[in-house]
């Protein structure tokens, strides 16, 4: 049975998809790639037009911009090989590959997951190796690094399966999930009495804990350290005090919990009854999370909530956004300025002004399944990009 709730916007549309571009870009932009990954597409806020980015037919993913914005971020790979990180300018032109390793073979490395640092000094990213161990390949992902104008990667992880970098607002701090083996329990609460020496192995399981590291990589702190579950999904608070996170005592079994980035902090708990949690992000203010979460308060389909730091979520958590045009919401994600909300509707990206929540989809016919991205608060412009 659907539950109906109080709170209800009057939301209209704004228009239709924006027409190509005719000069240059003024910004704010929101990138996204197509569900075909054959190109990416840059909306221009400023006049609702849009440019499209073609490096040839390779599979096209964008993860965001330069600190200045006069750059976009992307991977290319051939199909379902292995990614290549690369950088352009915002007409497509200039593009560089970034990460330079010659110690394996083409085909075993790649790159995932970048994202440029908020000063523009670094790209964080996942690197991922098939190493050849005793005979057998056997793929590695490492968190790792290099300067924005590209190099050979270094690296902040070394155990072999950390994922999901995510740069604090101030460029100081990265954060990620690092997974380890463990023997399963009875149930899924308790660990593995231990074998005794000599026995047979056992199958063991997955899972992951929050870490962060700081960008010059001398500092390394284990956040969480939980006896069995797995974390993932770590999301900065705009203030750069808090790490928001999903954790899961069983698979697709989640929950919402939060974190200061503190040795010695302990995780609050923010919601205690399971769900699907799809993806989270902040308020512009900090004051609260957004997620998208299916199965959640008797509401089987997945829309977005407005997630407080102080209670329990499972009663005190309310609808963020309620439209019943904008149905199955995912990824939603704000401009700097708060302005704006981009989130995906069905495949489609959507755009929501916060405060008319006048609406539009922007790639009607194109659709996608990605994140969009935006411009930073620092680009002034495509005008303001001569020789980036």
């Amino acid at each position: 049975m659907r539950r109906f709730f109080p709170i209800v916007f009057v939301i209209f549309m704004l228009g239709t998809m924006p027409a190509l571009a005719q000069g240059p870009l003024v910004g704010p932009l929101v990138a996204g790639d197509t569900a075909a990954q054959d190109r990416i597409i840059l909306y221009d806020l400023s006049n609702m037009s849009r440019r499209e980015l073609s490096f040839g037919p390779k599979w096209h993913r964008v993860w965001g911009f330069s600190a200045d914005g006069c750059r976009v971020l992307l991977t290319l790979s051939e199909g379902r090989a292995l990614g290549r990180l690369y950088s352009a300018r915002l007409d497509g032109s200039d593009l560089r590959e970034l990460v330079q390793y010659n110690e394996l073979p083409d085909s075993r490395w790649g790159v995932w997951d970048a994202r440029w640092s908020p000063d523009g000094s670094k790209i964080a990213f996942t690197m991922i190796r098939d190493q050849s161990v005793s005979g057998k390949i056997e793929r590695e992902y490492h968190v790792a690094w290099i300067d924005s104008s590209g190099g050979a990667p270094q690296f902040y992880s070394v155990t072999g399966d950390e994922h999901e970098p995510q740069w604090s607002p101030d460029g100081q701090w990265l954060a990620y999930i690092g997974y380890e083996e463990r023997v399963p329990g009875v149930d899924i609460y308790s660990t593995a009495v231990p074998t005794p020496e000599g026995s047979a192995p056992v199958p063991t399981i997955r899972e992951a804990d929050l870490w962060v590291v700081s960008a010059d990589g001398q500092t390394k702190v284990r956040l969480t350290n939980f006896p069995v579950g797995s974390v993932r999904g770590p999301r900065w608070s705009p203030d750069g005090l808090l790490i928001g996170f999903t954790y899961s005592p069983s698979p697709s079994n989640d929950q919402f919990w939060m974190i200061a980035n503190e040795a010695g902090a302990i995780p609050t708990q923010l919601s205690g009854e399971w769900s699907l949690v799809l993806d989270t992000t902040w308020l512009p203010d900090s004051s609260a999370m957004v997620s998208s979460v299916r199965d959640f308060q008797g509401t089987r389909e997945n829309m977005l909530w407005r997630i407080p730091l102080v209670g329990l979520a499972d009663t005190n958590a309310v609808p963020f956004l309620v439209n019943r045009d904008l149905a199955f919401a995912d990824y939603p994600r704000f401009s700097p300025d708060g302005k704006w909300l981009a989130l995906r509707s069905v495949y489609n990206l959507a755009l929501v002004d916060t405060t008319t929540q006048a609406w539009t989809i922007l790639d009607e016919g194109v659709g996608g399944n990605t994140p969009p991205v935006w411009s930073p608060a620092g680009f002034a412009g495509e005008v303001a990009c001569i020789g980036q």
